[in-house]
């Protein structure tokens, strides 16, 4: 496959690599520009971080999972690229050296790219922008004093410049469909295909499995599964949207959801993982079945010509099993304009970048008192994102108390026979379940809880 991309402002062109090379490994053995580290190799550490633009921005991505592919067309700056002409060094870059942010050295590159992306950007949310970053000896203050610091200087010209250089766009790419129709045709006669969309997933198949896709079709130049529309007051998402967008997009009307997703990787992992990619590997622990289960979302799919719509719940059938046809692919989910009245919970071991152990969701309508409606789901609870019925049940038509909370506690028993695993065991998901339905009882009634301040 044949790929042409800017490279820290230079145009290149790769041609006869295997689909599944990685930027990190192109980068490292073919041009060594070896500033890119390789930490776990599964987009957790940051080590690998890279900025890519095109039309939609510039953005950190982690280089380890992103496929050659993904980035025809685009322009990418390595470490060696955030220096300018000469070896002027970029702001972030003078206040990492003013701030010492550095001492064994070998995550720097990692947090350069971050901070010099968020200072294009005008992003003071250090936190949030370097959640995708570790860092094992310098600590973060001095890195974090260093990105605010960056921040008053102006972004340099070099820093803007492949933009521009992306006005010409990039000839079709095989495999790479660019619109649903084209996509639906490749997919229907290659039905053992694997479709990537940010490979925040596939990647670690090929990086950590060592697996070899029979072949891979590219999702990221097909432009009509990126949108994102309102019909009446309905919101469609496409398939390929990223959850940076999706994250934007549910700000306003479900902020408990996007206070969720900004926990949902890192910045890196959020600019290239895609909401269907999400839905449709069907993982028992991803974050935004629940949500969307909840919300009363409608899923499409579409196979060939024929298109078909179901609720998002129906799709998930057992564990590693979904309502999916061979060539069958989802384009995108519907979520009904509603009143805000959802609350999202995600626990982790990690407040930022982390596998939930319970994600739960709850849309509680109440009325006069009275709940009339429940619609409650869980991820990391079964083998399949899950609604919880029984404690539906044992909520709609009941005054909407503390009394009736705590009379769900066999309900859960009754919905849920959690496993035990790394992440948490059996017993601790059933109390941490019914813990947060009685948070939401609590928040429903004025008394907000945030995890990050625990006081005795």
């Amino acid at each position: 496959m044949d790929v042409t991309f800017l490279l820290n402002g230079e145009s290149v062109e790769v041609t006869g690599a295997p689909p599944t090379r990685t930027l990190l490994d192109w980068l490292r053995e073919t041009r060594r520009l070896t500033g890119t580290k390789e930490g776990c190799n599964e987009g957790d550490c940051g080590a690998c971080t890279v900025m890519v633009t095109d039309a939609r921005g510039s953005r950190a991505v982690n280089a380890c999972i992103l496929f050659l592919p993904q980035l025809h067309g685009k322009a990418v700056r390595t470490v060696e690229g955030i220096a300018g002409p000469g070896g002027a060094l970029h702001p972030v870059q003078q206040a990492m050296i003013d701030h010492h942010g550095s001492q064994c050295g070998f995550c720097t590159p990692g947090f350069v790219v971050s901070m010099a992306v968020a200072h294009l950007n005008g992003d003071r949310a250090h936190d949030d922008a370097l959640a995708g970053n570790l860092c094992r000896c310098t600590g973060y203050a001095p890195i974090v004093r260093a990105a605010e610091a960056a921040m008053q200087a102006p972004v340099p010209d070099w820093m803007t410049a492949d933009a521009a250089a992306l006005a010409e766009g990039a000839p079709p790419l095989p495999d790479a469909p660019e619109t649903a129709d084209a996509l639906a045709r490749l997919y229907a006669d290659n039905p053992d295909a694997v479709l990537v969309a940010g490979a925040t997933d596939v990647g670690l198949w090929v990086t950590k499995g060592l697996r070899d896709l029979p072949r891979p079709i590219f999702l990221n130049r097909c432009r009509d599964l990126q949108q994102i529309t309102v019909s009446g007051n309905d919101l469609h998402i496409g398939a390929a949207v990223t959850m940076d967008r999706v994250l934007a997009a549910v700000q306003d009307r479900h902020p408990s959801y996007a206070a969720m997703l900004r926990r949902y990787g890192s910045a890196q992992v959020r600019a290239a993982a895609t909401i269907g990619g999400n839905i449709a590997n069907g993982s028992p622990i991803g974050d935004n079945p629940p949500a969307l289960i909840a919300l009363g979302a409608t899923l499409h799919l579409r196979r060939g010509d024929s298109t078909r719509a179901l609720p998002i719940e129906a799709f998930f059938i057992e564990y590693g099993k979904q309502d999916r046809a061979p060539g069958e692919f989802v384009t995108g989910v519907t979520i009904p304009g509603q009143p805000d009245r959802l609350r999202v919970y995600k626990l982790s071991k990690r407040f930022d970048q982390d596998i939930s152990a319970v994600c739960g969701a709850f849309r509680i309508i109440v009325e006069n008192g009275t709940v009339t409606e429940a619609r409650i789901a869980f991820g990391g609870m079964a083998g399949i994102p899950k609604r919880a019925a029984a404690v539906e049940a044992a909520l709609t038509g009941k005054p909407w108390t503390e009394a009736t909370v705590a009379a769900t506690f066999d309900a859960w028993e009754d919905d849920f026979t959690p496993l035990t695993d790394m992440r948490a065991s059996a017993g601790y998901r059933l109390e941490a379940a019914r813990a947060m339905l009685r948070r939401c009882w609590l928040e429903d009634h004025g008394q907000t809880v945030d995890v990050r301040k625990v006081s005795a």
